[in-house]
């Protein structure tokens, strides 16, 4: 799962990262193969805020960029918050369009123990918050540097929230 930090990925449209496990046009992981393989894969990049990182160094979690499996590490961008279909312009070329959530699995684990309940939280109402990064499909190939600007253009509203995919 621990991707090593690159000084840059290319994404391929309509494929994800190039080299990654879970490239390709029907979803690689193994819980979903097994349920139907011919499902889209609509977690084709996986990005994580930079600033959970943080928090999980303030509980005891010593992470690297990669280490829980991300493509790309983003700082001050809300990725939990934005909306279904929104897109991320990254760099010069590359477009992702954010699919939904990632669900933490017992993978997590094995990386830290406890990480996985590290990054599930409740909210006020008692539903479950998941904090291990957005997926997202590309729509357009790039070269994504490390540094690189991303660019946030929203859907048309009304916005869909994001949900585990």
């Amino acid at each position: 799962m621990r991707k090593a930090g690159q000084l840059y990925i290319r994404l391929l449209e309509g494929l994800g990262v190039e080299g990654d496990a879970h490239a390709g046009t029907t979803v690689k992981h193994r819980s979903r193969v097994r349920q139907d393989p011919t499902q889209p894969n609509l977690r084709q990049v996986h990005l994580i805020h930079a600033e959970l990182h943080d928090e999980l160094r303030a509980k005891g979690f010593e992470l690297a960029p990669g280490q829980m499996g991300e493509n790309i590490t983003t700082p001050g961008i809300d990725l939990l918050s934005l909306p279904k279909g929104a897109l991320l312009h990254i760099g010069d070329e590359a477009t992702v369009e954010v699919t939904g959530l990632r669900n933490p699995c017992t993978q997590l684990d094995r990386i830290r123990p406890g990480l996985m309940a590290a990054v599930l939280d409740r909210d006020v109402n008692g539903s479950l918050v998941r904090k291990a990064g957005i997926m997202g499909i590309v729509l357009r190939s790039g070269l994504v540097k490390a540094g690189d600007a991303i660019r946030v253009v929203l859907p048309a509203g009304p916005f869909v929230a994001l949900d585990r995919v």
